[in-house]
Order: structure tokens, then C-alpha cells, then sequence
């Protein structure tokens, strides 16, 4: 890419605590006019992934001597409704994911991943924080996705009388990612399917993740991405997290090709 090509592009969005590296690094105008991103991908070209929202829920009770529970409200009991509500609304979620999410149970999963309460353990607890990540459906605006889960919230609150009158209050912190897709019918996919082919590595498929990636801060930058790595992303973030030494170079070796075929080199 030439230099006076940057001041072309189109700003790409705010990163919202998601990607601020990448998003920082497309701001000082390290751009290109394609970008792979190697993570790992299992063999498969990914050209689309959801997005994810971290949410805080704080959820009040009425606190009350464990031995005489029944004047106290329990945090924790009304969690558990407003979790099962939560769980319905996932599963309402995942209908006519796009095909590319094969093999994915969730891939708008919404899940709890912490959980405070109480002061003492004789004691009914009057207040519950929980924190979890919620999927953001491929093209579904950030904010459109916010309402929907907002809604359900207010509905699982109206249908109980504590909550009706004590609402469960929710807040955006962490993490924001919206989803992100490479362009339909970009010539990015058949190169790298043929680049990874002549590398070694056979015929490959097209999939979706369900994870939030970096990929929609290219592509909102005007970059057609795609990712396509050695490893996993399932063992990702736990014990068992590996890296197959044949898988590298087999992706160096198809990043190698790709290059040599799209920068020109002779």
C-alpha cells in the first residue's frame, strides 16, 4: 500500500475496551490492503465471528438471621430466577445461526462467569453481583443486542413481585465486541483455501466463531480479514491449551505463499 493511500480509510470504530490494541495500532495507520490474523483456527478459514459484551447484574434482597430465613429475601434465590430467565433468553438466541457457526452448540452463548454475595454465612444475603459475557448475533448491532437483553430482564423482573418492586440492575463494563465478517465474495477466501492447500495443509473449510476477535477492527477500518492459524481456539484460555510445532509451519509456509501472491514478489 502507498503511504497517501491512508488518508482514505475510513476511521475504524471505538474498540470499547475489546481489541484496544489492535484498534490502537489501526490508528496510527498501520493499515493494508488485506490482513490474515493468525490465531488459532483448527484448520479452517474463519470469515466471521460474534461479538460479546461483558454485563454486571447487581440484585438486591432483604437481609435476615438464617435461623428465621423466611423474613429475609435472598440475593442468591432471586439470581436463580433471573438466571433461568437469562438462560431461556440464549437459547431463543442461537435459532438460524448463520450456517458458518457449524458445530456450535451457543454461538451467541450467554454465560455467568462470576458470582459475589453475602457478608456471613448465618445470614440472608440482601445484595448478589454477578458478572457474565453475552453473544452479540452476526450483523445484530451492539446496541440492538443491549435492548433485547435489557427487555428480557425487565420482563423476568415484572413477572416477580420482589424483583417488580426491586429491579435487577445491569451495567456494560469490560469487554465490548461487536461481530465482524470478511466482505461476501471477497477474493481474500480463495486465496489463502488455495495458499493453505499448497502449503500442505489439504482442503480446508469456511466457518464462523463464536468468539469476539479483531477481525471487525479491520474491517471497519476498510481491511478484508479473515483468520486463519495453527492450534485450536477450543483449548484456548485453559490447562490443556497446545499448539501442534506441524501446524505452524504448515501456516508459515501458507502465509509465505500468500504474500509472494498478492504483494507481487517475483
Amino acid at each position: 500500500m502507498h503511504d497517501g493511500e491512508l488518508l482514505h480509510r475510513a476511521h475504524p470504530p471505538v474498540a470499547h475496551g475489546g481489541g484496544l490494541g489492535a484498534w490502537a495500532t489501526i490508528r496510527r495507520g498501520h493499515l493494508g490492503d488485506l490482513c490474515v490474523i493468525p490465531e488459532p483456527t483448527a484448520g479452517s478459514v474463519v470469515t466471521a465471528h460474534a461479538g460479546a459484551l461483558t454485563f454486571r447484574l447487581e440484585i438486591r434482597g432483604h437481609a435476615a438471621h438464617a435461623a428465621m430465613r423466611d423474613r429475609g429475601v435472598s440475593a442468591v434465590e432471586k439470581f436463580a430466577v433471573v438466571h433461568a430467565g437469562l438462560q431461556q433468553l440464549e437459547e431463543e438466541r442461537q435459532k438460524d445461526a448463520d450456517p458458518r457457526f457449524w458445530g456450535e452448540r451457543y454461538p451467541y452463548g450467554l454465560s455467568i462467569g462470576r458470582v459475589r454475595a453475602g457478608d456471613w454465612a448465618s445470614s440472608v444475603p440482601d445484595r448478589l453481583v454477578a458478572e457474565g459475557r453475552y453473544g452479540v448475533r452476526l450483523g445484530e448491532p451492539v446496541s440492538v443486542a443491549k435492548e433485547a437483553f435489557e427487555a428480557r430482564l425487565r420482563e423476568i423482573c415484572a413477572a416477580d413481585p420482589w424483583l417488580a418492586e426491586h429491579p435487577v440492575r445491569v451495567t456494560w463494563v469490560g469487554g465490548a465486541f461487536a461481530s465482524g465478517e470478511l466482505p461476501a465474495g471477497h477474493r481474500l477466501l480463495p486465496l489463502v483455501l488455495a495458499a493453505v492447500a499448497d502449503a500442505g495443509g489439504g482442503a480446508t473449510d469456511e466457518r464462523a466463531v463464536a468468539a469476539g476477535t479483531d477481525l471487525r477492527q479491520y474491517v471497519g477500518a476498510g481491511v478484508p480479514t479473515l483468520h486463519y492459524g495453527p492450534g485450536d481456539l477450543h483449548l484456548a484460555h485453559g490447562p490443556l491449551e497446545k499448539v501442534p510445532v506441524a501446524a505452524v509451519v504448515t501456516a508459515a509456509r501458507a502465509f509465505a505463499l500468500l504474500t509472494l501472491r498478492t504483494c507481487g514478489v517475483r
